[in-house]
């Protein structure tokens, strides 16, 4: 793969000579070779030229699902890395959300393997317990000899205080990650909506912030017990960035994320009854999103994530109680994130994480990888389902306003355009 984009302007903050310059940039054999203000075309190159091209280092997302093997009805991982590629994101971690749910190395490896052709690359999340029972350890060091980066029961509570304990301590002998969904399930009860003015209102079960929180007070308790490495995935209530903060000043080794949905909408959408909005943690209310969108930005919170969980018409086109919970969020991913905090911002928080499972941070700079995501920040649109690549339309963004266009990705020597 030989490309020039031309004009492009770059954002790379950790490059403080080319952060905002405009240049040309030069990849030969999947490695970026020159970058200056112009490049004549080479031999057996093609040229990329677009309309307000800006580029950055390629975007990861912490929490995706697709649905192979089990579910491939929702989601097939080819066309799921596609997607993603197309979205700009040249890293994904895969949640453990399939049937069977990633137990062995064996499981890791099927993963990795049905991935290595894609510019985009899949990062497998293995289950924490086996077949997310909650139970017993899954094999975690067998998990992370084969690639597995960390492990979690996506979207399932451990439950079991001691299991958490004991998986925190075991997981220290090979420095793994363990991942805690923050969720009380007898508070939540049969909740499925945030508890409050809008769930009275329109008679849906309620589930409270208290939920969460406990949940979280009690894995921080367990963490600052045992020592070791916690992820909390995907906070949404404002005393939950508050507890995260406070354990951060104690200097536990813990990070968390949120799902842009929870930033940028609140439980009011609900009034619609859309499936769409049914997720989890559920939409909170406008207060949370604030407190949530200045832990982004003060960096209590790590890193953002689509959440990414494409479910089958089936499973969402049904009575509200009915529906399935999740939404797909790739495709929308960008064009949310510059509404909210403008280009810098969102190239900021979509470029951050890596490290925290153990993966390289991509450069801008003449001799690296060329491991990049090509962008227009500036295009306005309403977000349609013409601009859903994935196979599940189940799109919480359906309708909104959102700025910027992605174009499509470099990475693993191959390129991706919309």
């Amino acid at each position: 793969m030989n490309l020039l984009l031309k004009s492009a302007k770059i954002y790379a903050p950790a490059t403080a000579a080319l952060h905002h310059k405009t240049r040309d940039i030069l990849i030969a054999n999947g490695t970026i070779t020159k970058i200056a203000a112009k490049i004549a075309l080479p031999k057996n190159t093609t040229e990329i030229k677009l309309d307000n091209l800006c580029v950055s280092v390629g975007w990861f997302d912490s929490s995706v699902s697709f649905g192979e093997p089990g579910y491939e009805e929702r989601e097939t991982i080819a066309n799921g890395l596609e997607v993603a590629g197309k979205s700009g994101f040249t890293d994904v971690l895969l949640n453990a959300n399939t049937k069977p749910l990633p137990n062995t190395g064996s499981d890791i490896v099927f993963l990795k393997e049905s991935s290595r052709s894609s510019s985009t690359t899949l990062h497998p999340l293995g289950a924490l317990t086996l077949d997310g029972k909650g139970d017993a350890l899954a094999e975690l060091f067998n998990m992370h000899t084969m690639g597995a980066v960390a492990f979690y029961d996506y979207k399932r509570a451990i439950n079991n205080s001691n299991l958490l304990k004991i998986a925190l301590l075991y997981a220290q002998n090979f420095d793994g990650l363990v991942c805690s969904f923050p969720e009380d399930v007898a508070i939540k009860g049969r909740g499925i909506v945030n508890e409050g003015e809008i769930s009275t209102k329109l008679g849906l079960k309620g589930i409270p912030s208290l939920s969460e929180e406990l949940q979280i007070a009690r894995d921080l308790y367990i963490l600052e017990y045992t020592g070791g490495k916690l992820h909390i995935p995907t906070i949404s209530t404002a005393a939950s960035v508050k507890l995260i903060a406070n354990a951060k000043k104690k200097g536990l080794n813990v990070t968390t994320s949120v799902a842009i949905h929870n930033l940028v909408l609140c439980d009011e959408e609900l009034e619609s009854f859309d499936t769409n909005f049914k997720v989890k943690p559920p939409l909170r209310t406008k207060r949370d999103t604030i407190f949530l969108a200045k832990g982004v930005q003060n960096g209590t919170i790590d890193f953002v994530t689509s959440d990414h969980r494409p479910m089958t018409i089936e499973e969402k086109r049904v009575e509200f109680d009915n529906a399935g919970f999740g939404t797909i969020g790739l495709e929308s991913a960008f064009g949310a994130l510059n509404n909210l905090y403008g280009v810098d911002g969102a190239i900021t928080y979509l470029t951050k994480g890596r490290e925290r499972f153990g993966m390289d941070t991509p450069k801008i700079e003449e001799g690296q990888k060329a491991c990049l995501t090509l962008f227009d920040p500036e295009v306005k649109y309403v977000f349609e389902g013409k601009d859903i690549h994935s196979k599940s339309k189940n799109a919480i963004f359906l309708g909104k306003e959102l700025k910027g266009k992605v174009y499509g990705s470099i990475n693993n020597g191959k390129s991706i355009f919309k």
